[in-house]
């Protein structure tokens, strides 16, 4: 890997092209490097864990809207709405795909500098890959240069401090992926590049105070934009330019300004991606750093036994964690029973409590109102609070990867004075975690999902599509859609028209 500094320059200094940061990104995009087989093997997986938690999200009002806006779009020679038959143009089914995949907050994830869920990358390059009849194994190429890029961003600049949404890093990638996967020059990528991070800088108030079902929109927007973005380009549109480094540009005014330098790291040439094996999954359907807190929970709860001896609970953890989903939020929202299902997925406080009550976690029943206002839930919820620790956050930032860890340590007082004390440094799923996530449990995950969602015959024939998406030929890519019985959309809740229809 290069690292490669990146700050704001002054429109009357010299600073060639090949200097920008959007053209080495672009260069990485073009480069033809073979995708090796580990690569190629966490591909596949995470294409079935985006499925997995799309079947259990297809009835969901957010993912029933995005699906019927992305319906009123039908094209013959066009990618596939999950769930169903009918073909859309390739943005709008990357739309609805990306809602589906997103809505749970409970597929793959990396967090470094800033945080991502480089999954929302999947949906835009299969849409493309499937309307222009790419083959699976430049698809795979595609998916492996779209993670490597957003995990490189993510790396080496944070967002969030500036308060800007982390799918601003995902524009670009998204950009960069496709530009791999249609094999194109780097003029052309390193203008979509431009263009789509132009269109996919917002604010963080899409994950602060009342979260809305906008969380789960927001990739799905970065996604259609960047397909767009690519659209343009190939027909020679160029963009704003440098767009990082510009004097107007995205450093100077959105992030830390003419005085601040970021290292990203991007392979060099001839350097194969491998930036998908950085990242990990959720056997939980929660913000990916209550994953540990949650396993943590479950197995504390037998050595405090009756939980309303309990005095107060005080979770020692990141400043990330204490700041976004803590009480370091100052959010009275994450207090709140009445508060959507995206706030609960982002307190921590109400996520402890649910797990340490039933030692398990639901991606439905965990956040149903009536479990979010059950008055002992509530009691023991309101016991719970967290500070930052100098030694998580130091942690989290971690280079190291057996250092680096989102967890938690977790001081309970009872009553009597006594204290129970433990931590979790990394969730049972992670890599370095007590069940590692590995093919076995990305088809469980997706087969205990889609059950009820999708026939098993069906599964069966999806899985192993899968398995042999690198021989597929140009215009086989539909198999990668999942189908759902009609007579199970059907119970998906109505929806008002809009303007498409």
């Amino acid at each position: 890997m290069r690292e490669h500094d990146v700050r704001s320059l002054r429109s009357a200094e010299e600073f060639p092209r090949s200097q920008h940061l959007a053209w080495k990104i672009a260069e990485v995009a073009a480069d033809p490097v073979p995708v090796l087989p580990e690569t190629e093997a966490m591909v596949l997986n995470r294409i079935i864990d985006n499925a997995a938690v799309s079947a259990a999200s297809v009835l969901r009002r957010p993912v029933t809207v995005a699906r019927e806006q992305a319906l009123s779009h039908r094209r013959r020679q066009g990618a596939a709405v999950f769930g169903v038959d009918s073909t859309v143009s390739a943005e709008w089914a990357a739309w609805a795909n990306g809602v589906a995949v997103r809505e749970l907050d409970f597929h793959d994830t990396f967090l470094a500098a800033d945080y991502s869920h480089p999954g929302d990358n999947i949906p835009a390059l299969v849409a493309v890959a499937q309307q222009l009849g790419v083959r699976g194994a430049d698809l795979i190429r595609g998916i492996a240069t779209a993670y490597e890029v957003q995990i490189d961003l993510t790396k080496g600049i944070c967002l969030h401090e500036h308060k800007i949404d982390h799918v601003a890093h995902l524009g670009p990638s998204v950009a960069a992926g496709l530009g791999t996967m249609l094999r194109l020059d780097p003029e052309t990528i390193y203008a979509a590049i431009g263009q789509a991070l132009h269109l996919t800088t917002a604010t963080r108030q899409s994950r602060k105070g009342l979260i809305s079902s906008w969380k789960a929109f927001a990739p799905a927007w970065a996604g259609k934009v960047a397909i767009e973005a690519v659209d343009r380009a190939m027909r020679g549109e160029g963009s704003p330019a440098p767009i990082w480094e510009g004097e107007d540009g995205v450093i100077a005014w959105l992030l830390g300004g003419p005085e601040h330098t970021y290292r990203v790291p991007l392979p060099a040439a001839g350097e194969p991606k491998r930036a998908i094996l950085d990242s990990y999954t959720k056997e939980h359907s929660a913000e990916y750093q209550s994953q540990a807190p949650i396993d943590l929970a479950r197995r504390m709860r037998d050595r405090i036994g009756d939980l309303d001896q309990i005095a107060s609970i005080v979770l020692h953890t990141s400043n990330h964690t204490h700041v976004v989903i803590g009480t370091g939020s100052n959010d009275p929202q994450k207090f709140d029973p009445a508060a959507s299902r995206e706030t609960l997925d982002h307190s921590v406080m109400y996520i402890f409590a649910v797990a340490l009550q039933d030692g398990t976690w639901h991606h439905e029943r965990s956040y149903a109102p009536e479990r979010a206002h059950r008055p002992d839930t509530v009691e023991l919820w309101k016991k719970i609070s967290t500070v930052e620790d100098a030694e998580w956050t130091r942690r989290y930032h971690a280079a190291d990867p057996a250092e680096k860890a989102f967890g938690a340590k977790a001081v309970v007082t009872l009553k009597n004075g006594d204290t129970i004390v433990d931590e979790l440094a990394v969730a049972d799923a992670h890599p370095l975690g007590a069940r590692p996530f590995e093919r076995p449990q990305y088809i469980a995950k997706f087969t205990e999902l889609a059950d009820g969602m999708v026939e098993t015959a069906e599964q069966q024939r999806f899985l192993a599509a899968v398995d042999g998406l690198a021989a597929i030929k140009p215009g086989g890519l539909d198999a990668l859609n999942v189908r759902v019985d009609q007579r199970v959309l059907d119970k998906a809740p109505s929806v008002p028209s809009g303007i498409f229809r």
